[in-house]
């Protein structure tokens, strides 16, 4: 009995030690995009909401939770600044218009996204992209203003900064930064007496960013394009779900056009599926499968350059596919297969550097000799020995 006493303290005790370990060891770092005002993580945007105060200092804040139309209706006539920060941003025509409207007024408005759909995409011609690959860590971007550029680029960790304007309109657009110096990932438009400042990179505005000395330069340069305004509107409807606020058809049944175009669709599958019922299904005709010739086909070429014996056809039509391979694949010239195209197929290839220049001697004998000369079947089995080589060593 006292035996399975120990035994029983025994295990009790590992079991405590392990309870404790599990309740005192460190909780994984949450890294979700959420870029919301209340996170504390590394993706969350609350140090931005906490020191906001020091990049505009005058300027009363208030949150906007509701869709950017009704947001702009009800916003005061007094200058404001109007913010955005949220993984997708989707516009339809009617916002777009009351926003370029709201910012020829004298307002200015900053949206940062992954994602700029919608008229904003249609009307601006915006379209982003990101770059993010597991072999860069790092993406240098920096301003273009020689007033914000900095002579050593900004690095960010995690490819924050991976994302870029693939396409922008060069006629209105102004690009305020680049990444790698040539892609856009910052640019601003002009409407009356306001701008739209637009980034390819939100998570610039994250903690994670923040509370770096490089990320917090970045984002208070980037915020230096707002002017000090009386107030800050930061919007949250694009950031955070509406929960039970409104149907799910809001859009459909707010405007007329799309309330119109919703009952004739319903209308029209109604019809269908009654019209439909009546029909009745007509037998299906068992169709044969198509055989395969493929087989047969080459057999009947084979022996046709078989009876024949015309090698150098063979040989040439090889030399012609190797070529052709190698111009697809690689993008190189094959117009002189000299020493100079003989290293760069060694280079880029990387093959063992005698079969390449075998092969390329090969081609350069049979192309330099009399066509009417008749080629052995040695010779063409082993230049085909070199080819079938080279092509399995190239996989």
């Amino acid at each position: 009995m006292s035996g399975l006493r120990r035994y029983l303290i025994f295990g009790a005790i590992l079991l405590g030690l392990y309870f404790v370990a599990q309740y005192t060891k460190p909780k994984p770092i949450n890294w979700e995009k959420t870029l919301l005002p209340e996170d504390k993580i590394p993706f969350g945007t609350y140090v931005l909401r906490q020191q906001i105060a020091d990049v505009f200092p005058k300027s009363t804040q208030t949150i906007a939770k509701r869709d950017v139309l009704a947001t702009l209706n009800t916003a005061a006539e007094t200058r404001s600044n109007y913010i955005i920060i949220a993984p997708s941003v989707q516009l339809n025509a009617e916002e777009l218009k009351a926003m370029i409207k709201y910012i020829q007024a004298g307002n200015h408005v900053l949206i940062a996204a992954f994602e700029m759909t919608g008229a904003l995409e249609d009307s601006l011609k915006v379209s982003l992209a990101g770059s993010f690959r597991f072999t860069k860590k790092k993406y240098p971007v920096n301003f273009t203003s020689p007033y914000l550029k900095r002579e050593l680029d900004y690095y960010f960790e995690k490819g924050i900064s991976a994302n870029y304007f693939t396409s922008i309109d060069t006629a209105k657009a102004m690009v305020l930064g680049r990444k790698y110096e040539e892609l856009p990932n910052l640019v601003q438009y002009r409407f009356g007496k306001g701008s739209l400042v637009l980034c390819a990179n939100p998570q610039l505005f994250t903690n994670y960013s923040l509370l770096n000395e490089n990320g917090a330069d970045y984002a208070a340069k980037v915020l230096s394009y707002l002017p000090q305004a009386k107030m800050l509107i930061w919007d949250e409807h694009f950031s955070r779900p509406v929960v039970n606020s409104e149907s799910h058809f809001r859009v459909l049944f707010s405007y007329e056009q799309l309330r119109w175009a919703y009952y004739l669709a319903l209308i029209g599958l109604i019809v269908f599926v009654l019209y439909e019922m009546k029909r009745r299904q007509r037998i299906i005709p068992i169709i044969d499968p198509l055989k395969n010739t493929s087989v047969e086909f080459a057999k009947v070429v084979g022996r046709v350059y078989y009876q024949q014996r015309n090698h150098n056809d063979i040989i040439d039509k090889k030399i012609n596919y190797f070529l052709a391979y190698l111009r697809n694949k690689y993008r190189l010239k094959t117009t002189i297969l000299d020493e100079e195209f003989t290293s760069s197929l060694i280079k880029i290839t990387s093959i063992d550097e005698t079969l390449i220049q075998q092969i390329i001697a090969f081609i350069n004998t049979f192309q330099k000799q009399d066509k009417k000369t008749k080629t052995n079947d040695n010779y063409l089995i082993q230049f085909n020995k070199l080819i079938e080589q080279f092509y399995k060593l190239d996989r």
